[in-house]
């Protein structure tokens, strides 16, 4: 009995489950005020995280401002999503869900300065390390 306790507590336990998790690519970032178009890029996912910005600094005191934001494709340069639909100052995080993609945005904005990060998903596996066995 002794000798199968010993086999047994030598033999390490099965490893722990993978699991599936979701992280960010850093895409590009960009800033203005007025209209503008970024340049296109590719989105192997086709699911965007877009953290935005718009504020009033600089702007002419009684106007509210606005701020779109439209993904479209760099392809047929149809619209393919809105964004961000934003009257005023604000701040926030969108996401875009879309096939894998050429894409690019354009801004519409009046009286307001924006900024914006669009970033890529990226999924895979994580392994959670084994416990170790002390002697």
């Amino acid at each position: 009995m002794a000798a199968l306790v010993t086999t047994l507590a030598c033999h390490s336990a099965p490893p722990p489950p993978a699991r599936q998790a979701v992280g960010w690519h850093l895409v590009r970032s960009w800033s203005g005020r007025g209209n503008s178009q970024t340049e296109s890029f590719e989105s192997a996912s086709g699911q965007l995280r877009i953290r935005w910005h718009a504020s009033a600094e600089g702007s002419p005191g009684g106007s509210a401002g606005l701020f779109r934001l439209t993904a479209h494709s760099a392809i047929s340069g149809r619209p393919l999503q809105v964004a961000v639909d934003q009257l005023g100052p604000g701040e926030g995080t969108a996401y875009v869900d879309q096939d894998p993609h050429d894409f690019y945005f354009a801004v519409e904005s009046a009286n307001l300065d924006w900024s914006f990060t669009v970033e890529d998903s990226v999924s895979g596996t994580l392994q959670e390390a084994s416990p170790t066995r002390r002697p």
